[in-house]
């Protein structure tokens, strides 16, 4: 029900005095009584439509209040029956006649709940609106446009502003931080939000702000569809927001540069690495003399190496899954150095996905990682799983994802174990 006719019910009826020529005391008597409030309703509801206030409209089970009002409106002898029906052309008539309102029906509501704009109208002002606040979608370029045209086409921002009043700031306060994404080096996303931001807490999770931002730093950085919070940490992660500086670590084996990873590469024990020790000044590891670094995707990997060859294993490097803030700055500063990076994952779709996440910061040269050392695996592995989840590209050698279509099932990194640690032996050839 409109609030302008809610109100009748519980108001007084409005002063004495000239409106268009209405009485409008006697108007608050006659058609403000509260057993009228339905009929002012429907009137105003036509009125809002603009359809014409002519025929009849009926009431479903009137009360007694209901049936008295209607009646003595229209001057009529009480009426039995389930249902009350009255013709807008006789109240019409009615007030003209009385000369309580000179311009009918139309008019005396007006007078009694406010002036009626059309749904229309309503509609075109709100859509005005609506365009306003996307107003600073406009300034951004690139593959930030496109994702621009996609939240507009898909409601991303509708569902979560609700109102456009709401909207504006929203939008406006996204397009400040994809504009200063990604970062590098690195910071804790609370800092980040109050030197851009209204405050530290402006990204924190749950929030409108935090959800659009999100959606726009993953078209920047390419980093793949997921859930959960790990996710969405690594996610922000991506574009350089951290949750802090402690959380985001990388595993390391038999890397050299300080006196910590030096001892700990005397004994052959692998470290964790954070990324505050990483982004504190001058890199930390130095490149291997070797000039390669192995790259795996699973701890389990690691940690056999370092269980078979101790301190003579060649230099290693272990993401743990999608590369986290202190492996990819680690990684970009040992590249920028010279090292040439190798790199291993799982043959399923995450880890093609590991794999291309990680190419798109640095470069690396496939490990054991191609088709046909795949199509090997497939051969020798038993009862390996099937794949699941959407299909990924493997742009470092697009016939490796060919193969995995192909032959539909995972070959995870554990499985073909005995040929990494072949090729980390250093007594080989």
């Amino acid at each position: 029900m409109d609030d302008a006719v809610v109100g009748l019910a519980a108001t007084a009826p409005p002063p004495a005095g000239d409106q268009a020529g209405i009485d409008t005391e006697r108007l608050g008597r006659l058609l403000g009584d509260p057993g009228l409030v339905w009929l002012v309703t429907r009137v105003r509801q036509r009125m809002t439509r603009g359809r014409p206030l002519t025929g009849s409209v009926t009431l479903s089970e009137p009360d007694d209040a209901q049936r008295r009002a209607a009646d003595g409106l229209l001057g009529r002898a009480p009426r039995a029956g389930g249902s009350l029906s009255v013709r807008l052309d006789t109240v019409d008539a009615v007030l003209r006649r009385s000369g309580v309102s000179p311009g009918g029906l139309e008019a005396a509501v007006v007078a009694l709940t406010g002036p009626v704009t059309l749904h229309a109208e309503t509609r075109n002002r709100e859509e005005r609106a609506w365009e306003e606040a996307y107003t600073p979608l406009g300034t951004l370029d690139g593959e930030l446009a496109l994702w621009a045209q996609r939240i507009r086409r898909d409601g991303l921002v509708r569902r979560l502003a609700r109102t456009p009043e709401n909207a504006g700031p929203l939008v406006k306060a996204a397009v400040r931080v994809l504009r200063e994404l990604p970062l590098s080096p690195p910071t804790s996303r609370a800092t980040f939000a109050a030197r851009y931001l209204s405050g530290a807490h402006a990204l924190d999770e749950g929030t409108p702000l935090a959800t659009l931002v999100l959606s726009g730093l993953r078209v920047l950085t390419g980093f793949p569809d997921g859930s959960g919070a790990q996710w969405r940490r690594e996610a922000w992660a991506s574009a350089g927001l951290l949750r802090d500086d402690l959380s985001s670590t990388v595993l390391a084996l038999n890397l050299r540069g300080t006196p910590s990873l030096d001892w700990m590469a005397d004994v052959g024990e692998p470290a964790v690495l954070t990324l505050r020790s990483l982004t504190r000044g001058a890199p930390v590891a130095a490149v291997p003399t070797t000039g390669t670094l192995y790259i795996c995707e699973n701890p389990a990997v690691l940690s056999a190496a370092a269980d078979t060859f101790g301190p003579a294993c060649p230099p290693m490097v272990c993401l743990q899954g999608q590369p986290s803030a202190a492996a990819l700055t680690l990684l970009r500063d040992l590249s920028t150095q010279g090292a040439c990076l190798l790199y291993h994952g799982d043959f399923d779709w995450g880890g093609a996905r590991t794999a291309a996440a990680l190419a798109r910061s640095v470069p690396w040269r496939p490990w054991r990682y191609t088709a046909e050392h795949y199509r090997t695996a497939v051969v020798s592995v038993a009862e390996a799983p099937d794949l699941t989840g959407p299909p990924a590209e493997t742009p470092w050698d697009p016939a490796l994802a060919v193969a995995l279509a192909e032959h539909g099932v995972r070959v995870e990194e554990e499985a073909v174990l005995d040929d990494l640690l072949a090729d980390l032996d250093p007594g080989a050839s």
